[in-house]
C-alpha cells in the first residue's frame, strides 16, 4: 500500500515538474540530467507554484493540508509560493452516509434513531478529516453533527511517513532544504493533524471560547452537547447565517457592513490581547453571519494560546514599534534567544528601519498589519530568526482577518481600530496594574515561603555541601504545605490589601 502511494507521488511530482525542487544540488547532476532527457516531451509553462499547488491538490487532502500549513510559514518559503498555497481549499466530496450510519452507532452502541429523533444523511459541509450533518436531539432541538472520516487515520500516517521520507530528501539534496528545516515542518503539521483527529478536542476548544465570549453582542459560539460528543463525533448547537463572503446578501439583510469590519477586528484583538486563545483558522468558509449582525464562529479544531511569555514579547515589540526604537525592537530578540547570540545589534536593527519607516510615513489607513509582518519575517530569514509556530499563527489569523475586514469594507483603518486594545493591553502587560495583578497572584506563595526562609538561610549558612543544600531545599518544599495556615494568611491578607490600595490609587 504505501509502496504504491509512494509511486503515485513520484509520479505526481513528474508530472508537474517538482523535480526542480529537489534536484538542484550538484551531486544529483548526474540524475538531474537523467530526468530531464526522459521528460524530452514535458511541457512546464506555468510557474514553479503554481504546478506546486495541482500538485498537491492532486495528490489529495492531507497534502492540501500541508500546503495549507505551509503557506504559513512565510519565513521560511519564498513568496510566490507562499501566495499560491494561500489559494488551497479543501475540495472533497462527502463519504456515504453508510459509513456515517456505521460510525454513530459504533460510538453510541444503539441504532441511530435511538440517538436523535432526526438525522440527515446527506452532509452539510465536507472537508478532509470529518463532514457535518443536520440532526434533531430527542427534546426537538437542532444539533449539527460532525463525524470524523472513516478510516482517515492509517491514510493520515502513511501520507506522513512519506512526507518524512521527501523532507528528509529535500533537506539532503536542496540547497535550501538546512534552512526550511523541513522535518520541524512536518511535525508542526503532524501536531495540528493529530489535534483534528480527536473531535474532544475540539468540542473543548469551541466550549472554551464559548466561555469567553458569553454575554458578547460581537460573537456568537455555538454550544457543545457533551452527552452526544466522542472523539469520533461533535454535537453541537446548529447555527444559522449567511457566510460573510456573501457581502451582497448581508446587504440585502440591513446588516452595516462596515461596522461589521470593524467587530471582526475587535473580536480578533479580544481574543487575542484579552484571552490569549484565539481561533487560528479565521478564513471565509469559517464565518457566518446572523440577522442581527453578529459574527458566528465554526470549526475549532485550529486553536492558538500565547503565553504570558509571548504576551510579554508582544508588548515590548509593539511599543517599540510605535515609538520607532528599532534598537529595542532588535534587543527583544536578542534577548528572546530568538536570534544567535552573535549577531550583530545594529545590523539587525538597521534592517528593522528599512521595514518600518516607509510603512510609518503613510497614513494610518494605508498601512498593512499583514504585509508589515510579512516584510519583518523575510527580514528575519536573513538573520536565522527562530519563529515560534505560536506567532506565525496569530500572523496567519491577522492576514485573514485583515483580508477579510479590508473586503467588508476597503477603507478600514485598523490601526486606529486596533489601537484601543492594543493601549489597554500594553497597559496591563507592562503597566502598574500588571505589577499590582503580579503581586496578587503571587501573594499566595509569598505567604507560605516567606515564613519558611530564616530557617532555610541558617541551614544553608552552615552546609558547603551544594547537593546537601538542594536537598534541603526539596524537605521545606515538601513541608511548606504541612505548616500552620495563620502565618500565610495573615502574611496573604496583609499583601492583598497593600495591592488592593495600589490599584484603588491607580484607578
Amino acid at each position: 500500500m504505501r509502496v504504491l502511494r509512494l509511486f503515485i507521488i513520484l509520479f505526481v511530482a513528474f508530472r508537474f515538474g517538482l523535480d526542480e525542487f529537489l534536484l538542484g544540488h550538484e551531486r544529483v547532476k548526474p540524475l538531474r540530467i537523467l530526468v530531464q532527457r526522459l521528460a524530452f516531451w514535458r511541457r512546464l509553462p506555468e510557474p514553479r507554484a503554481v504546478r506546486l499547488r495541482k500538485a498537491l491538490e492532486n495528490l489529495g487532502p492531507i497534502f492540501v493540508k500541508l500546503g495549507q500549513v505551509l503557506s504559513t510559514r512565510r519565513d521560511l518559503l519564498p513568496a510566490d509560493i507562499a501566495d499560491e498555497l494561500a489559494k488551497l481549499q479543501d475540495r472533497v466530496p462527502p463519504f456515504p452516509s453508510e459509513q456515517v450510519i456505521a460510525t454513530l452507532e459504533q460510538v453510541y452502541r444503539r441504532p441511530l434513531g435511538e440517538v436523535f429523533a432526526e438525522f440527515d444523511p446527506n452532509p452539510v459541509a465536507s472537508a478532509s478529516v470529518a463532514q457535518v450533518h443536520v440532526a434533531r436531539l430527542p427534546d426537538g432541538t437542532e444539533a449539527a453533527v460532525k463525524v470524523l472520516r472513516p478510516g482517515i487515520a492509517p491514510v493520515i500516517r502513511n501520507d506522513l511517513a512519506l512526507m518524512y521520507s521527501a523532507a528528509w530528501l529535500i533537506q539532503t539534496l536542496w540547497k535550501e532544504g538546512k534552512r526550511l528545516k523541513p522535518r520541524e515542518v512536518i511535525g508542526e503539521f503532524e501536531r495540528h493533524l493529530h489535534e483534528e483527529l480527536d473531535l474532544m478536542l475540539e468540542a473543548a476548544n469551541a466550549s472554551q471560547l464559548r466561555r469567553n465570549f458569553a454575554g458578547s453582542a460581537l460573537l456568537r459560539v455555538p454550544e457543545v452537547y457533551w452527552d452526544w460528543c466522542a472523539s469520533e463525533v461533535m454535537v453541537m448547537e446548529r447555527m444559522h447565517g449567511t457566510p460573510i463572503s456573501q457581502v451582497s446578501t448581508l446587504r440585502a439583510q440591513g446588516i452595516d457592513i462596515p461596522e461589521l469590519a470593524r467587530n471582526g477586528v475587535e473580536i480578533f484583538f479580544m481574543q487575542v490581547f484579552r484571552d490569549g486563545f484565539f481561533h487560528g483558522d479565521m478564513h471565509p468558509g469559517n464565518i457566518l453571519v446572523d440577522r442581527e449582525g453578529h459574527y458566528i464562529a465554526l470549526d475549532f479544531g485550529i486553536m492558538g494560546t500565547l503565553t504570558d511569555v509571548d504576551k510579554n514579547y508582544l508588548a515590548q515589540n509593539f511599543l517599540a514599534f510605535f515609538r520607532r526604537d528599532y534598537r529595542r525592537v532588535a534587543h527583544a530578540h536578542l534577548e528572546a534567544g530568538w536570534v544567535p547570540p552573535d549577531t550583530r545589534v545594529d545590523e539587525f536593527e538597521n534592517a528593522i528601519r528599512a521595514v518600518c519607516e516607509p510603512v510609518f510615513d503613510k497614513p494610518l489607513k494605508e498601512i498593512s498589519f499583514g504585509r508589515v509582518l510579512l516584510r519583518l519575517f523575510q527580514t528575519s530569514r536573513r538573520f536565522y530568526v527562530e519563529i515560534q509556530p505560536q506567532l506565525v499563527l496569530l500572523q496567519k489569523t491577522l492576514l485573514n482577518i485583515e483580508g477579510l475586514g479590508r473586503d467588508l469594507d476597503p477603507e478600514l483603518d485598523l490601526w486606529t481600530t486596533a489601537k484601543p486594545y492594543l493601549e489597554r493591553w500594553m497597559s496591563d502587560q507592562v503597566g502598574w496594574r500588571a505589577f499590582a495583578r503580579h503581586v496578587l497572584e503571587e501573594a499566595p506563595h509569598w505567604g507560605v515561603m516567606l515564613p519558611q526562609l530564616p530557617r532555610l538561610l541558617h541551614r544553608s549558612l552552615g552546609q558547603d555541601d551544594s547537593e546537601t543544600l538542594r536537598q534541603q531545599l526539596a524537605v521545606v518544599a515538601t513541608q511548606q504545605r504541612r505548616q500552620t495556615r495563620w502565618i500565610a494568611g495573615l502574611s496573604l491578607l496583609l499583601i492583598a490589601l497593600l495591592a488592593a490600595e495600589l490599584v484603588r490609587l491607580l484607578t
